[in-house]
Parts: structure tokens; sequence; C-alpha cells
């Protein structure tokens, strides 16, 4: 006897109404999986192939889509969660050009772990949203001659369908999109709640401007001196920008980077961009060394100059000796105060030709160029007199904006003193080395070094001379040691149209005034003219009607303002917010949020592995210390995903190797895209794509689908390919665990050919649980399938099949497990099993895994008696 109905006889037909792309085959593929024709490359999508013996996806897609959506099967128990799990996917900017494999590839992989964790008896909550705000909409939209209010609608609407037809377990009800304004209304509140607190601030700064795009563009966006986006070079400009006070949160940022759960690639990427440098700031008092000898015409400021301190920040304290000369940078406010009268023109020509280049150049061009200021400023350790030079390589936003020069022992130093002849002094000395040894170049060597030329300081090692030397110089009142960071304050000032308005209003008496809560959101008005200009001014400006306002304190005339935030403030608290959509008075619910934040686990691409990530961080500790949040770090677990290319390069619309999820659907069905998708490679590597490769997953699915349907009830299964099954439920449930989906899809396929060689029928026990494995991978078919064993729950509701450790060879014994210092029960495992075979066969018991509600803090483990997970 054989398992059967509940099946619409349309799907159990052999591929009818599907379509292929002309995919390519390997040469061993059966004949009923060959196309008619063999190509080389895809031809069109609507190039036939002989049809496969197996199950039409068309059909069973769509069935267990309406399914779901009738059921409610995706929809999260938000209120009534025993065992909530929250697990993110990084939500994307809706394109004109609809999902690409990336996003899906990005999405499939958080799906799976998902639908992994529901199976583990979680109550996951999966939702989805759009980024819709920013230049690339707004861009897009002058490029085509549609305003983005119109475009932005038809494009979610696209994504949404895509989404769902991938079969993503989105509860659709819970979506945001950050144009909504129902969602920017809480984006303008978070700004409100950090101006109350002294965190958003104006100031002048400079910026990175693109002369083509008319914005300021993030150091990040500069590639080169260009736009990253359209290529036009970039120039820099002074602008008023709103700023968020994010430094004042960069050590407690940096020192929880070390509990999180991210990978080591992210945590150091967050290291890096916070920059942590312990040195000391000294002071170099600026003279005039022509004062009382009748120079007064050689110098127009002595007077003032007299009284000036240049403030520098270095790390390297210890090297103050060598330091023969002073760097400001062009932007520095006392350069205009310190330089003579005869070299005003030249400086003032420099800091012109400096304002045209783009910050990323500045800090990467070779070529070594700069102006003498016509000053003198003395070295606090040696008392000699040392020029003030202004130069392009030196920076405003790091430090101080003034650098000591020690050409001796820095690279740009070095270079720098050669291109204009200035003084070069050893002052740290190497073994073999000492004072008289020339140098033909920077040396740079700490190791085993030593200080000379340096006084008193003379053979003291470097280390022990940077403590002893600043020291010395703050007895002296010339110094003091600081923490400085490379980390700079956020300025999400954007001089655009599409995005949330600040919500700041000018008044002539009363200032800066913020707009009342109860008066958000602040609307962003529906304008035909949104194309910006080269002023430096949002468009919004030009429309007198929404730009003039009552003022809110007062009720005169006032003037709103006119910049839209930044898209990353947009993203920065999403997550917040799932939860909570359809709550109208608060951004996100007390309660609700204690529930299910932090995140539980957050899957997104390495390109926001530095900015996004911290922002949100950011956010997060400022929401705990207003008092709205009860922690401060939003996402426990964060995984960063590769990237696909296609036959080896990666994929461009210039190239023709775009790969388009709906066409590959429409021929091989959502379950095998995905499957394949994964198989490609490890997923936090990424894959290459190669239409060859996904007959085999589809032909993988198609003998599943036969063996549920020829399988027997009667008898017994057959104790080797059982043994077989448990060794793959092992590798599978540890693999998923580990997001090392290509592997547990090669170990499902590898068990497929046990189940089924030599053609045998399969035992019903045999086939079952692998319905249960392939599951996250295929949904739709294990639906079907699992419907066809005779469940009438959702298989994503069924538990996840446990594995017997006595028939995976070897001999076995018996584990306590506690969780919380509490026995929770035990666990039969190989007797040579490791502390990751036994946690793993810990978390395959429902009885078990149902204590763990977090990321373990610690685990211990005693080799053949006790593992303690402490939470």
């Amino acid at each position: 006897m054989v398992v059967g109905g509940n099946v619409p006889s349309a799907a159990w037909a052999t591929g009818a109404g599907e379509r292929s792309n002309g995919l390519d085959f390997s040469s061993g593929i059966p004949a009923a999986h060959r196309p008619t024709t063999m190509t080389d490359h895809p031809a069109t999508p609507d190039v036939q192939r002989d049809e496969p013996v197996g199950y039409d996806p068309a059909v069973v897609e769509r069935t267990w889509r309406d399914r779901w959506q009738q059921r409610g099967t995706n929809r999260a128990k938000i209120a009534d969660a025993t065992k909530p799990y929250y697990a993110l996917l990084m939500f994307p900017y809706p394109s004109a050009e609809g999902l690409h494999v990336g996003n899906l590839f990005a999405f499939t992989g958080n799906d799976i772990y998902a639908r992994f964790q529901r199976l583990q008896g979680f109550d996951v909550f999966e939702p989805f949203g759009f980024d819709a705000f920013g230049i690339h909409s707004e861009n897009y939209a002058l490029k085509v001659g549609v305003h983005p209010t119109e475009m932005i609608p038809r494009n979610v609407a696209n994504f949404t369908r895509q989404v769902q037809r991938a079969g993503i377990m989105v509860d659709w009800d819970r979506t945001v999109d950050t144009t909504d304004p129902s969602y920017y209304k809480w984006t303008q509140w978070v700004f409100l709640q950090l101006y109350k607190q002294g965190l958003a601030f104006k100031k002048k700064a400079a910026v990175n401007w693109c002369p083509n795009d008319k914005t300021v563009l993030a150091n990040e966006q500069v590639e080169g001196g260009k736009c990253e986006r359209c290529g036009a070079e970039v120039e820099q400009r002074f602008l008023e920008q709103w700023f968020f006070r994010i430094t004042d949160y960069a050590e407690r940022l940096l020192n929880n980077i070390e509990g999180l759960d991210w990978s080591n690639t992210t945590r150091t990427a967050q290291r890096t961009w916070i920059g942590k440098s312990e040195g000391a700031e000294l002071k170099f008092r600026v003279v005039n060394p022509f004062e009382g000898a009748g120079s007064a015409a050689v110098h127009e400021t002595s007077e003032t100059m007299a009284v000036q301190d240049i403030t520098v920040f270095t790390t390297r304290a210890d090297t103050i000796f060598g330091a023969t000369y002073l760097v400001l940078s062009p932007e520095h406010p006392l350069l205009e105060d310190i330089t003579s009268g005869d070299q005003r023109d030249a400086v003032a020509a420099y800091r012109q030709q400096a304002s045209k280049q783009d910050l990323i150049t500045r800090k990467t061009t070779k070529t070594k160029t700069g102006v003498f200021t016509g000053a003198y400023a003395a070295n606090p350790a040696t008392g000699a007199l040392i020029p003030i030079w202004t130069a392009d390589y030196v920076l405003m936003e790091y430090g101080t904006g003034a650098i000591m020069a020690v050409p001796g022992h820095d690279e740009r130093d070095f270079e720098f003193a050669q291109v204009f002849d200035l003084p070069i002094v050893r002052v740290v000395a190497g073994t073999g080395q000492d004072g008289r040894t020339p140098l033909a170049e920077a040396y740079t060597d700490d190791a085993d070094a030593r200080l000379v030329n340096s006084q008193q300081f003379n053979d003291r090692p470097v280390d022990e001379a940077k403590r002893h030397v600043t020291a010395w110089l703050e007895s002296k009142f010339a110094g003091k040691p600081v923490v400085n960071y490379r980390l700079h304050d956020w300025c999400i000032s954007r001089q655009r149209y599409w995005g949330p308005p600040i919500p700041i209003i000018y008044c002539d008496d009363c200032g800066t005034v913020p707009v009342p809560e109860s008066q958000l959101p602040v609307l962003l008005p529906n304008i035909p003219d949104f194309k910006p200009d080269d002023s430096g001014i949002s468009p919004l400006a030009r429309h007198a009607e929404w730009f003039h306002v009552p003022c809110p304190t007062c009720g005169k005339q006032a003037r709103r303002e006119t910049d839209v935030s930044d898209t990353f403030l947009d993203s920065g608290w999403y997550f917040l917010r799932y939860p909570s959509v359809g709550r109208d008075d608060v951004p996100f619910d007390r309660e609700t949020t204690k529930k299910w934040l932090p995140v539980n686990s957050y899957i997104g691409g390495n390109e926001h592995a530095v900015l996004h990530l911290l922002y949100s961080r950011f956010l997060t500790m400022v929401m705990k210390d207003a008092g709205h949040l009860d922690f401060e770090e939003p996402f426990t677990k964060f995984r960063a995903h590769g990237m696909i290319i296609r036959d080896g390069a990666k994929m461009s619309k210039s190239k023709g190797n775009i790969v388009h999820p709906d066409d590959y659907i429409d021929a091989w069905g959502a379950d095998t895209f995905r499957t394949y998708l994964m198989f490609l490679g490890p997923f936090e590597e990424g894959g290459d794509f190669r239409d060859a490769g996904i007959s085999g997953v589809k032909r993988f699915l198609d003998r599943l689908w036969k063996s549920v349907h020829a399988a027997a009830i009667e008898g017994a299964p057959d104790a080797v390919v059982m043994r077989a099954l448990h060794a793959t439920i092992k590798k599978v449930g540890e693999d998923v665990s580990k997001l090392s989906y290509n592997t547990a899809v090669a170990a499902m396929m590898e068990y497929m050919n046990v189940l089924r060689r030599g053609e045998r029928h399969p035992h019903r026990d045999e086939v079952l649980p692998v319905v249960q494995l392939v599951a996250p991978f295929a949904p739709h078919i294990a639906e079907e399938l699992w419907s066809v064993l005779g469940h009438e729950q959702s298989v994503f509701d069924s538990g996840w099949p446990t594995f017997d450790p006595s028939l995976l060879g070897g001999e076995t014994i018996t584990i306590a497990v506690q969780i919380g210092g509490k026995t929770r029960g035990t666990v039969a495992v190989a007797k040579s099993a490791t502390q990751d075979d036994v946690y793993a066969a810990a978390m395959t018991d429902a009885s078990i895994a149902k204590f763990v509600t977090g990321t373990p803090k610690k685990i211990v483990f005693v080799p053949g008696r006790l593992l303690s997970i402490v939470l």
C-alpha cells in the first residue's frame, strides 16, 4: 500500500505549464530532464524543455500561498507568543527594476533560519518593509520623469508580489514603508528625542558635494574623488548641517562590541570605524620671530599671534623632539589669524584650491602640496621655532585639524618635508642604530626601539617614553593625555526633496523651535518641481506655502527647516516599529517591545556592516537613556551574507548577466530556485550562479515528491537506510543552525540517493522526516507532501525531527542538560560527542530547547557527564 490522496490533480502532473529559460544542463542529466535544444546560454524564458517526471511547481506554490493567506499561517502571535523569536532581514530599497537575485539570496537565507526556528518550537516573527526614501528613488524619478509619490507605490507593490511568490514567511499585516507618513511621523519623533537630550545640533561643516546629484555625500559614497552613483567629480563645500552627537557614545559603542554575537569581520569593522586612539593633546605657542626688530610691517598680526596656542593631537608624544614644523588644515579656524601679511594671498589661493577637493581624495592622494603661512611656533619640548604650514593632507575632521610634523617617523610628513626641503630629525632608533644613523625614509618600526636626540628621555623604550614625555609636558602645562576617536558626529541633513522633513522651525524672536510632537508628522508636500539646484538648498525652500509657518511658541510667522533627514535615520530604528505596527499613538509599545526585542537574529549585507549597524546601535542607546527602551543593543546576533556572481563574473547590466528571479521561478518554481541559491556555496561567502546547476535541485525535489507518493506503510523500514536518515537529521540540523545551507542541501541529496538506490520503494518512516528537513528550503512542496502524508496542520508546526544517537554508530552515553542551574533533561549521544554535538542534540529536543530563550552567555561542558547552559 502506498500513501496518496489530498493531491491536486494538476499538481501531480508532469511539469505541465512550466516554461524554461533555455537553461544549460550538464550532459549527464537523464533524457527526461534535458532541454529539447542544448545551448550554452539562456535564449529566452519561453524556450521549452522536455517536461520532467515530477510535480508542477506553479500549481503547488500557488495553492499553498493561498492557503497560508487564508489560514494566517505566517501571521505572528505578537500578543500571545510564549516563546518569541524575532528573525529580522535587512529591508530593501524597492527599485523600479524589481527584486534582484542578491535580494532573494539574502531573504531566502533569513527565511530558512526563521522557519528552522519555528520548527524548533519558537513563535517566529519575520517582518518585511521598504527603505523607500532617498536619493536612489529621487534620481530615478527625475530620470524617467515620474514623481516619486507615483513611482514608489508601484515599486513596493511589485516587490511585495515577488517576495510573496518566493515563499518568504512574512507577516504582511506588519510591514513598514519609510515614505508612509504613519512611519516617518515617528522618524521625526526620534529626531526630537535626540534634540531634547542635546544630541541634535546644527553647525557649519565641510562636506562632500556632488555637483551632478546636487547633494551632500558621505565619505563612503566617494570613490577616487568621484560620486559612486553618477561618477561626477566631487567638491568640498561648507554648509549648515544638522548632526547627531554620536561621538558622545563612542566609548560605549566600542566597549559593547565584544559581547555581541556577530561575525569577527563585522565586529572588527565596527571597531575600526570608531577608531579609538590613546594619545595626547599638545600646545604649541605661536610667536613672531621678528617681534622687537621693527618688523610690524613684515607681520601684521604679531600682537594677535603672541597669545595664540595651536593644539595638536598625537599618538606619539614621545617624538616631539623630532617635530620640525606644524601643519594646519586649510579649514582651521586659526589659519587666517596667524598668516603673515605677505603670505595671505598664497594661503587664500591654496584654501580655495583645497575646497574643490573631496575629503576622500585628500585622505588618499600621494602628491603633497602646501603653503607656508609665514608664522612660527615654539616647540614646547625644545623651545626651537618651527614653521607653520597649511596642507590638504591634514583634515579638520580628525583630531584638532592640526598636526606636529615629525618627518623622521611619519611617512606623509617625510614626503612633505622632502618636497619643501624641511628639516628631518631622527628621534627613534632601532637595534644597531643611533641618533646619527641617516634616514633614507621615515623610520616607523617601534619594536625594540628607543629614543635618541631627545634630551633626558634618551634610551627610553618607545612605549615607556610615550607616558613619560606626556607627563613631563603636562607638568609644563603644554600637554595632557587624551583619548581620540576616528568616529565623527553623524551628519543627517540632505538638501534634497525625497525624505522626511526635519521637524524644526526658525523664528526671528524665539530662535530654533522644535515642532511639537502633537503636530507630527511634518508632511512632505507633493511638489512637481522637486529637482535640486546648485544652491545647496532643498527644493522645499522654493515653496512659500509650505516653507512659511506660524511659530509654535509665539505664533508669529516663522520658517520651516528645508533639509530632509538621511535615510540612515529611517533605517536606524525600523526594527523597533515592526512589532507595534498599527499603533498610531506610540512609535513602539513598551510591553510589546519588551517581549520581542532585542532582535534574536539579523541577516544583512556586508555593505551595511558599519554605518547602518552603528547608527542603529547609537539610536537604541539614546532611546534607552531617554527611558523608552530597556536594552541598549538592538541585535543579539548578526550575520552578513555573501555575494552572488554569475559564471565567475560580477553581475551588471552592461555585461547582460543579470539573474531575474521572476524568469527562473517561472521556469523552475520558487522552491527549486530557493534551494539552488542556498546550494551555490557557503551562505556567508556567496556563490557562482550557473544555469547548468539548477536542474539537479529540481530533480532532487522531483524524487522527493515521487518518494512520498510511493512510500509504503506495511513492513519495517530498512536498517541501513534508517542509519543514513538519522545521520542526515543530525547533519542538517547542525548545518542549518550555523547557516551552512549548502552542506545541508548536499546531505539531503546524498540521503535521497540512499533512499532511492536501485529505485527501491521507500518506507513511510524513511521519508517523512525528510519533508520536515527540506521544509525551510522548499516550503511549498513540503507543505503539500506533509498534507499527502496525512497531516492537517502546517509542516512548520510539526517540530524538527530528532535523531537517535544509537543509530549513528558507536557506543552512546547519557548527558544531563542544565539550563540556568536547573536540570531540564538528558540527551543520548555518542561517547565521543563534543560540546557542539551535545548542544545540538539538546536543541533538537523540544522539552529542553523551550527553556533556551536567547543566545547563551556561557556553556560549560563536562565530557561524559554534563552540559550546563548559562543564559
